[in-house]
């Protein structure tokens, strides 16, 4: 459904710290989206107030929400425009358990040629909207023995690669935090494995892509301690606790890496990408809704 224009509940300008120019910016587009109707859906007065940034492939649950809403994200005239497959590039709105929910349907990337600053924007709208506690999700590929395609990893700490300057536009209210919730985070493991989905904590690798990594950075990335590699999710965590939220991480696994097997001349394409994320719909969902408790 698409969302109508006409006057709002403003947010709390008070929530957005950082340079005028970014924090004004936000606000602009903030303003814009709360008049597009999610000022009216009672979204800021919903306790918590949950933000969730979908990944390649999971961009479908914002069809599960009740009275769901959204828009171009064009149109607030401040998100840059997403190009990777599978993320539509809309900014939607509804219901689940009674709460309003606020998804980001897709992201930019780094390798799209972005900056530091423009990948956090989407943070930046959410915190200016009010959010509390967020939900960032990715395709990741699965590095640790054991994993398999479809199994969701809730994300404990990463190790960041590419160094961006992802707090620039956002500066520490109390020193330097733990990046994920711990508490919510091992509620997530539990939710999601009751609703069938297989799921565990681990450690995420943040890299810039596009291009996957080779056999040998494989064996690298597995002897340094990591769960899953992606190509997002590490800016915006970033950013959203230097904004003081909640955060909860939650990769899916696409493809394995097998780097002391035979090589395989087959290649894993987007299309495949986001069919396997896909798969672990029912589990991210059941997160998302332990999140609203």
């Amino acid at each position: 459904m698409t969302a109508q224009h006409d006057q709002a509940e403003e947010p709390d300008s008070n929530r957005l710290g950082g340079p005028p120019c970014v924090a004004s910016a936000a606000q602009e587009a903030a303003d814009r989206l709360l008049a597009a109707g999610l000022g009216r859906s009672g979204f800021c007065k919903s306790t918590p107030r949950l933000g969730v940034i979908l990944g390649t492939g999971l961009g479908g649950l914002i069809e599960r929400l009740e009275g769901e809403q959204s828009m171009p994200s064009s149109q607030l005239g401040w998100l840059p425009r997403a190009t990777a497959l599978g993320h539509a590039g809309r900014v939607a709105w509804g219901r689940c358990d009674g709460c309003c929910i606020v998804m980001l349907q897709g992201r930019v990337h780094g390798y799209e040629g972005h900056s530091a600053e423009r990948l956090t924007r989407g943070v930046d709208l959410l915190a200016a909207v009010g959010v509390e506690r967020l939900l960032v999700t990715n395709a990741a590929g699965g590095i640790a023995n054991g994993l398999s395609v479809g199994e969701i990893v809730v994300l404990e700490d990463h190790v960041d690669f590419v160094r961006g300057d992802w707090q620039a536009s956002a500066p520490m209210r109390h020193g330097s935090p733990a990046w994920y919730d711990e508490a919510h985070s091992r509620a997530a493991v539990i939710a999601a494995g009751r609703a069938g989905a297989p799921c565990r904590r681990g450690v995420y690798a943040y890299v810039l892509g596009p291009s996957y990594e080779t056999r040998a950075e494989y064996r690298m990335l597995r002897r340094f301690g990591i769960d899953v590699v992606g190509m997002s999710t590490v800016p915006e965590v970033v950013a959203a606790r230097h904004r003081g939220m909640q955060v909860v991480a939650a990769s899916v696994v696409t493809n394995i890496a097998r780097p002391d097997s035979a090589p395989d001349d087959g290649t894993i394409d987007g299309e495949e990408v986001c069919q396997a994320a896909a798969t672990a719909a029912d589990g991210i969902w059941a997160i998302v809704r332990q999140l609203l408790r």
